[in-house]
């Protein structure tokens, strides 16, 4: 694919491993969407922390294999590299047992990032980096100094008890893009009051809260692209799911990257799915992306 225009996008937030039944994988949503979007032709990066400890360097190694920079990851010497312990359902749908005060709880903002948040096109965050007060504060720190024409991508990701309606509410006012799933929709629904159809509510979030585009996705159903003006609806891709692990992070990292190559709606659906039912059929959240997936076009009708 194209490079998006010299584009460079940042995934802000949680960084760590995943260990999965069949043994570790990186992880983490910021770093999945970063990962991706590389892959699809940006210069991407991850923002997050490590500890000053051994998995904290085996994921700088890792970074440095996809390919990915290290130079915005932190590093805190008074807490752990994160880690996440992952089960997986018969069909490879992930639980999640998230360790709490590690590094990444404690990003801090720094005239490094500032610096990079005035150069960035597109930023992803979601609610999970946002659990504890530092992060959270570092978060929209950066986001308030990036220009006003990027993309400010909030892809969701409710996890365990990890969010709650003040987090949610401004980080969609500082968001210009939402990312949801069907799962997290009536959460939203129950917290801010929605009421209708699910397109009545995804417009009324659009409506409350300025947002240029909602990606809704529906797991093995495809996905609902909605914007003030326009709204393409996509089946999905039949895959023979290992783990839906980082699918959803594949998703928005193709959406993003269409976005800014000025994509239509459809084509943009159309690649976003086919690259999120590519990751389901893989072990872990960052396989390579075969270019058969990558330079994916709908086909004319």
């Amino acid at each position: 694919m194209d490079r998006p225009g010299g584009s460079t996008i940042v995934g802000i937030g949680e960084l760590l491993w995943d260990v999965l039944p069949f043994g570790k994988r990186l992880g983490g949503a910021p770093l999945n969407f970063a990962c991706h979007c590389g892959q699809l032709g940006a210069q991407a990066y991850p923002v997050s922390c490590l500890g000053r400890d051994v998995p904290g360097q085996a994921i700088r190694r890792e970074l440095a294999s996809l390919g990915l920079d290290d130079l915005y990851v932190e590093e805190d010497a008074g807490h752990p590299t994160g880690s996440v312990q992952v089960t997986l359902d018969e069909g490879g749908k992930p639980s999640y047992t998230i360790c709490e005060d590690v590094a990444w709880d404690f990003l801090a903002m720094s005239d490094r990032l500032a610096d990079l948040a005035t150069k960035t096109d597109a930023v992803c965050f979601g609610s999970l980096a946002q659990r504890s007060a530092v992060s959270r504060s570092t978060i929209h720190a950066f986001l308030d100094q990036v220009r006003p024409e990027a993309l400010k991508i909030f892809d969701i990701n409710l996890r365990q008890t990890f969010y709650g309606q003040e987090i949610v509410a401004a980080s969609l006012e500082s968001a210009n893009v939402l990312k949801l799933s069907d799962e997290e929709l009536p959460v939203l629904a129950g917290m801010l009051g929605l009421v209708g159809t699910t397109e009545d509510q995804l417009a009324a979030l659009m409506g409350t809260f300025d947002l240029r585009l909602i990606a809704y996705t529906r797991g093995a159903g495809g996905s609902l692209l909605m914007t003030p003006d326009e709204m393409d609806a996509h089946p999905g891709f039949p895959a023979v799911v290992v783990d839906t692990v980082g699918a959803g992070d594949s998703f928005t990292a193709a959406l993003c990257v269409g976005l800014l190559q000025r994509r239509p709606l459809t084509e943009i659906n159309h690649l976003a799915n086919r690259v999120a039912a590519f990751v389901c059929s893989q072990k872990g959240a960052t396989p390579v992306l075969p270019p058969e997936v990558t330079n994916q076009r709908p086909q004319a009708q």
